[in-house]
């Protein structure tokens, strides 16, 4: 597996200088310290006994799961979420031991049995899929702990709230199957109203109630044996209202130094961890009248120094963000022109006339007092931030910065 969070290339030893090859082109910084202080914001709005886990599906939303993984561990996180199987066989082969949620659905027995060997915890979300994984786990003669999802207003994925009492029954008579938690995933937590958080939350309380009378769940707290875990609160959530905290918190873009929503950040002071930048490779003067890039969307009326900038959309750089975005080159804003082509874009720096090749550009990030986030990009392009940071490919060099301690290979 390739662990994209520390690229490796020219490891001969007749290699010069391997991390200025890295930042020959374009590159992404990740701020460990960074990584490291909001996993310590986040845990102090938690109660001592509300755990924390942190969400490193999609490469750790394109930070890199393994370093991101052992980082958020280490600062205080106690849990990992992943969306699938093979994610979470990353983080085990790189000797993550937490536990690991699989979040997103399993079904086949192959994907059972890995699950077993490297003891993932799945997610269970209807009595046929409870089935497949207790008659392949008693082949194999193994119990496993399993989380049981809820459908309180999603209606995405996991069994309707309302049959909540009569799945987990199930799932209690079945042998090879213990249920380590019950949970629910919101969908309205980071907007102003709160009607469809509480809606949700009212759902997930009556079918927890529901199991606790219909099933073994209050025998087994009265006994002194530890109960289901319950979890509620995504990122939003858990900055929104502590009511939905429960045992765990599930936390992914808060960690990355983000907000779900702008009314969230007076709650918690974070960081962001990802900063894109790339180098200059060109500048030219351009006389008035020429056109720029592809199909010439960018025409200049006047007399202008141009920067081509190693960096395109195959990088992660969106086309459409054409003419719209801005750059930081030595503490300055400078437009973009021109059609955004795979490997290159192009910058107004009329107003840096002396910058010269190999000069540090800026894309996403802070420069000086300047700073570019993804919610800026996702502002323009009517997306969200999400989708912004896990946008960039694995070409671009992920490069650990202020690392507090060493990352175990």
């Amino acid at each position: 597996m390739v662990d994209t969070a520390q690229t490796r290339i020219g490891t001969s030893p007749l290699c010069p200088n391997l991390e200025q090859i890295q930042r020959d082109r374009a590159w992404i910084e990740i701020d460990l310290a960074a990584l490291t202080y909001n996993i310590r914001q986040l845990k102090l709005l938690l109660a001592p006994q509300t755990a924390l886990m942190a969400v490193v599906k999609a490469d750790a939303y394109g930070h890199g799961a393994r370093t991101v993984a052992k980082t958020v561990l280490a600062a205080g996180a106690s849990w990992l979420g992943v969306a699938t199987v093979t994610e979470g066989v990353e983080l085990r082969e790189a000797g993550i031991k937490a536990p690991v949620l699989i979040l997103g659905a399993v079904n086949t027995p192959e994907q059972i049995r890995a699950i077993a060997y490297w003891n993932l915890q799945p997610t269970l979300c209807t009595p046929q899929q409870a089935l497949v994984f207790s008659e392949t786990l008693l082949e194999q003669n193994k119990r496993l702990s399993v989380h049981v999802k809820l459908v309180t207003g999603m209606s995405r994925l996991g069994i309707p709230w309302q049959e909540a009492a009569e799945f987990i029954q199930l799932i209690q008579r079945l042998p090879n199957l213990k249920i380590a938690s019950i949970y629910s995933h919101l969908a309205t937590a980071d907007t102003l109203d709160p009607t469809g958080m509480q809606q949700q939350h009212d759902r997930f309380k009556q079918a927890i109630a529901q199991a606790c009378a219909a099933s073994a769940i209050a025998e087994i707290k009265q006994a002194g044996i530890t109960p289901p875990r319950l979890h509620l609160a995504n990122s939003a959530a858990t900055l929104a209202d502590p009511s939905l905290h429960y045992d765990l918190v599930r936390v992914g873009l808060g960690i990355y130094g983000l907000y779900p929503a702008d009314h969230l950040k007076p709650v918690v002071d974070l960081h962001p961890v990802m900063q894109v930048k790339a180098r200059v490779t060109q500048v030219k003067t351009i006389a008035p009248g020429t056109g720029v890039s592809y199909g010439y969307q960018f025409v200049a009326r006047k007399e202008m120094r141009v920067a081509t900038v190693g960096i395109g959309y195959a990088d992660g750089v969106p086309r459409n963000l054409s003419n719209k975005m801005k750059a930081l080159i030595r503490g300055q804003r400078v437009p973009q022109i021109g059609a955004i082509t795979m490997d290159q874009l192009m910058l107004d720096v009329s107003s840096i006339p002396d910058l010269q090749t190999g000069e540090v550009v800026t894309l996403l990030g802070k420069d000086q007092e300047e700073q570019i986030s993804a919610d800026d990009w996702a502002a323009t392009l009517g997306t969200i931030s999400w989708e912004i940071l896990c946008g960039f490919k694995h070409r671009l060099p992920r490069l650990n910065v202020n690392q507090a301690f060493e990352i175990a290979e």
